[in-house]
């Protein structure tokens, strides 16, 4: 049986005062709720107060993306290591932002995964379609590709120690959604793609929706049997809003 799993993208959102209220308000509202996973991706600098307020709760965090390499003359850039450095559990990668505005490739977000994965980290691993592509009747043979992209470089045993998120790029900020059966169309898509290649990793790949989930449409998209939990936006910069997706993971 699959456990649900919430994790919050702040995004390039986050003051340090605020960071305490919210980072408080999360681990306390969720520290009675054990039948579901829960973590935070926070911006890099405040990693350290991350760790600091959440350790010995049942709140895990992480990042919101590092560098393929280990290490070098990379100006700007945070290698995994650093992240292991502060006790992260997870790293989004390949996030749409990432592959829109900084132009990362498939095969850049596969190096991204394996260095995750080889520095301890858990992936979570995001693919998913733009409205043109989702038009175009592709989403399925875009979403392949992305998918196809770590398996062929790393083999599907990959997938065992990751999680992936479909994040349709149209249904974010943008005021379309895509309702619960539209996502988990996408999502029953992804498990069967795997099944071809390793049946057991489908049946327990831990699929995440990523396409505006709120408090008031959680419940809902969270029933349905291929969508594991959600990647959260804006409603995790909110306390009331992301413990409430969070309550929903345990229904």
């Amino acid at each position: 049986m699959r456990r649900k799993l919430v994790v919050g993208n702040w995004k390039m959102f986050g003051r340090l005062m605020k960071n305490q209220a919210l980072l408080q308000g999360v681990s306390e509202g969720v520290r009675q709720l054990k039948g579901a996973d829960f973590a935070v991706c926070v911006p890099y600098p405040y990693l350290a107060q991350a760790q600091s307020m959440l350790q010995g709760g049942n709140v895990s965090w992480g990042a919101q993306n590092l560098s393929q390499f280990e290490e070098g003359a990379y100006t700007g850039e945070v290698a995994s290591g650093m992240l292991v450095d502060f006790a992260c559990s997870y790293a989004i990668i390949g996030h749409s932002e990432r592959r829109a505005l900084y132009g990362e490739s498939d095969e850049i977000v596969a190096q991204k995964f394996a260095a995750a994965q080889q520095a301890g980290l858990t992936p979570i691993l995001c693919v998913g379609e733009t409205l043109a592509e989702r038009e175009s009747g592709v989403t399925e043979a875009v979403v392949a590709r992305q998918l196809d992209a770590v398996i062929e470089g790393f083999g599907v045993a990959a997938l065992a120690r990751a999680v992936v998120a479909y994040e349709p790029v149209w249904a974010i900020g943008t005021g379309k959604t895509a309702s619960p059966e539209q996502a988990q169309a996408v999502h029953a898509f992804i498990r069967q793609r795997m099944a071809k290649h390793d049946a057991r990793v489908a049946e327990n790949l831990c699929l995440l929706y990523g396409g505006s989930v709120k408090a008031g449409n959680a419940a809902e998209l969270f029933a349905m049997p291929d969508i594991d939990g959600g990647l959260i936006g804006g409603a995790s910069l909110v306390v009331d809003d992301f413990v409430a997706i969070c309550r929903a993971a345990q229904q």
